[in-house]
Order: structure tokens, then sequence, then C-alpha cells
């Protein structure tokens, strides 16, 4: 079986790949805009550039694959890439490609609280793309992840190890709920071995809910670091919003969702009658390991069991 995956040179398409690469039933694919940014991966993979956008590209990468992963992430990458660019002209450019080369199942990883009202852009973006793709005709699986911890661990307090300081947006008081990459790998190679995942929205969570002040703490503790931590109001972050769009669009986004992350309901209860075996990574496991943005070493990737998760 051919799988393509795009967004496979990022966290958790990184994740996905090497866990897929023990599977020698598998062939893997990854569409990526920078070539350069997959040398980590095993030579296995073959490498096809382009960019999700570009319908040439995406038809050339999308030629006799059965299964497509959808890893695009919008959110921080920075420069005017936007959730609207990524994560649904991305994605949806994605899906009318799988129906045109006859794909047999498309996964997308959207988000928690996807819905078309939610301030935050990178949740209207994904249930666009959600909707999108329940539509299609394609056989589809969605999977909801909460927050990467590994991403905030990198934003918020990385810092602290590399200059000595680091700011929280907001009070940082606010409980998130976060997720390892490493989980929503471990879920995302089950939808792909498992039919019964087909037609199903799988959400996912982390085991605990954390303000942000919480995991600055624990950085510091685990990693044996100090600095100073300080803030930048909500006035602050609210006038923000307003005059950055013009010249920092994709900035203005992060300052919006990090208003509504201090703000919001964001806490999940995950689900324990969930897939047997699916992993429940703490925040402390992740930090003992060497670089959040490496990740730890292997964790158990033995073929998940057939059963199918139950879907909150």
């Amino acid at each position: 079986m051919r799988v393509l995956i795009a967004g496979g040179t990022g966290r958790l398409g990184s994740e996905v790949v090497a866990r897929l690469c023990e599977r020698e039933e598998i062939g893997l694919r990854v569409l990526t805009r920078k070539p350069g940014r997959a040398k980590h991966l095993s030579q296995s993979v073959e490498r096809v550039e382009g960019d999700v956008r570009d319908p040439r590209a995406v038809d050339a990468a999308m030629q006799g694959v059965a299964t497509v992963v959808s890893a695009v992430h919008g959110f921080a990458a920075g420069g005017r890439t936007t959730p609207r660019l990524v994560d649904w002209e991305g994605n949806r450019q994605l899906i009318e490609s799988a129906v045109r080369a006859g794909v047999a199942h498309f996964i997308l990883i959207s988000v928690g609280q996807a819905g078309p009202r939610h301030p935050m852009e990178l949740m209207r973006m994904k249930y666009r793309a959600e909707n999108a793709l329940r539509s299609s005709g394609l056989s589809w699986t969605i999977v909801r992840p909460t927050a990467y911890m590994e991403t905030w661990i990198e934003l918020i307090a990385e810092p602290l190890g590399r200059t000595g300081k680091t700011l929280i947006f907001g009070n940082g008081n606010n409980p998130v709920n976060f997720v390892s990459v490493r989980d929503v790998a471990y879920l995302v190679q089950h939808a792909i071995l498992d039919a019964g995942s087909r037609g199903q929205v799988l959400e996912l969570g982390g085991p605990e809910n954390l303000t942000m002040r919480q995991l600055v703490d624990m950085y510091k503790s685990i990693r044996g670091v100090d600095g100073r931590v300080g803030s930048i109001p909500r006035h602050m972050l609210h006038a923000m919003a307003l005059l950055l769009p013009p010249v920092m669009p994709a900035m203005a986004g992060q300052v919006r969702a990090a208003l509504v992350m201090d703000t919001a309901d964001m806490r999940f209860a995950r689900d324990s009658r969930q897939l047997p075996g699916l992993p429940a990574t703490r925040l402390e496991e992740v930090l003992s390991t060497a670089s959040a943005r490496s990740g730890s070493p292997r964790v158990d990737t033995s073929s998940p069991g057939r059963s199918r998760p139950v879907v909150p």
C-alpha cells in the first residue's frame, strides 16, 4: 500500500513517517515544498517537491496512492502563511486531487474544537476542510487533536534555555489541553491500518489540562534552567490584533489565537474507552528528552489493535 503524506516534514508528519517506515507493507511518499527539510527522513521515503496549493504538483504526487494523510498546518508557519492558505485552500486542493486520482482513503488531521464560528481562524479553516472532505465522495477519517505539546514547548518554554527569558501571551493561567504528537501519530497509524476508522471523527487529547505558566515551570524544573518569564497583557494583545493584520497577517492570527487560548475553555476530558494501547504521553515525559523538537526515544510501534476508538 502506498501512502502519501502532505506535511510529512513537519512535527507530526515526521513522527507519522517514522512509525510507518517500520511497516514493510507500506510504501511512503512525502509531498514537501522544501526537499531540504526532508533530510532527516529515512532514505526509503520517496520525496516529491511541490506546494499543496499547486494542482499540477499535487496531482503528480497523488499518482498510484491508496491513502492520503494531510498533516499540513498553517498556524505557526510564519511569514505570510496562514490557516486560510494552508488549512483550507491547501486541503481543498489535496481533496480535489485525491478525487481525481481515485484515492481509496483520505485522512485529514484537523484540530480539536474545529467549528464554523470559532474565534480562532485555524479552527474555522479546518472545519471548512472537514466539510469539503465529507462531501467529496472519498472514504475519509478525520483526526481532531488538541494543542500539540511539543509546539508550545518550543514557542513558550524553549526560549528560556536559549536566551534566559520568555514571554507568555496574556495571563497564562487558563487551563489548556496539550497532546503529544507521539500519541497523535499512533492514532494516525491506526486510522491507516484499520478500515473500521473510516467515516469516523476521532477526537484525541492529552492526559492533562495545564496552564502556560505550569508548562514553563515544569520546563524549568525538569530541564534545570532558569530565567525571566515576562508577559504581554491582554489589552496589548487586543491592540496588536487590530494593528498587525495589514503588515503581519500571520502574526496577527497567532496573537488572536493567543487571546483565545488565554480566555476560552480549552480543556479536554480524555475518554478511557478509546483505542486500547493508545499512549497517554505526559508533559514530563516529553520534557525529559534532549529536545522537544526531535522527540524522545522511539516508543512501541507495534500494530495497534483492531478495536475502533470510542469517539466522544
